[in-house]
């Protein structure tokens, strides 16, 4: 059989016990400090950028934009570009690979297109948050580029004209 009563200060609050052991009464509690949700780490305070810098990247931006205008024609008839670059580089033949150029053209085009829009993206959201930009369109650019020269190799070397020149030497 068990004592199921309580037993002594079973009963009594903290303050209650320590006023009967005689002990002065215990500081209050350190308010709980609340972690910082992680968004609002995320999004400090926008401070403007270098006057510079935004200059730099506004021309840049600028010029990648009039790049992409007058680029976007020639990929959407990639056919008659080939053609005149066979032309420019002095290359016996005609361009007839027109299947594989108006497809991968138009891949380019759409390319060129996506990446300055990321490129423009990035480089505002660097601006914003007042960190340096004039770089961002200069390796947008490069990967850009690199990813449209490979849609537009694709219709060149498969194209007879062409890789017969480049693999002809010139006549001398």
């Amino acid at each position: 059989m068990t004592d199921d009563r309580p037993q002594y200060g079973e009963y009594a609050t903290p303050e209650q016990q320590r006023a009967a052991a005689g002990l002065p009464p215990a500081p209050p509690p350190a308010p709980a400090v609340q972690p910082a949700p992680a968004d609002a780490v995320r999004q400090l305070p926008a401070r403007p950028a270098h006057p510079l810098d935004r200059v730099i990247t506004a021309a840049l931006l600028g010029f990648g934009l009039v790049n992409v205008l007058t680029s976007v024609a020639g990929f959407m008839d990639l056919a008659t570009t080939m053609n005149t670059t066979l032309q420019v580089l002095g290359l016996e033949g005609e361009f007839t690979n027109f299947q594989s150029a108006k497809v991968w053209g138009a891949v380019a085009a759409v390319a060129m297109i996506v990446g300055y829009a990321a490129t423009l993206w990035f480089a505002f959201r660097r601006l914003r948050a007042g960190r340096r930009a004039w770089w961002v369109p200069l390796v947008g650019f490069v990967i850009t580029m690199a990813l449209v020269s490979a849609c537009v190799a694709v219709p060149m070397f498969g194209d007879p004209a062409f890789t017969q020149g480049l693999l002809t030497p010139p006549a001398g």
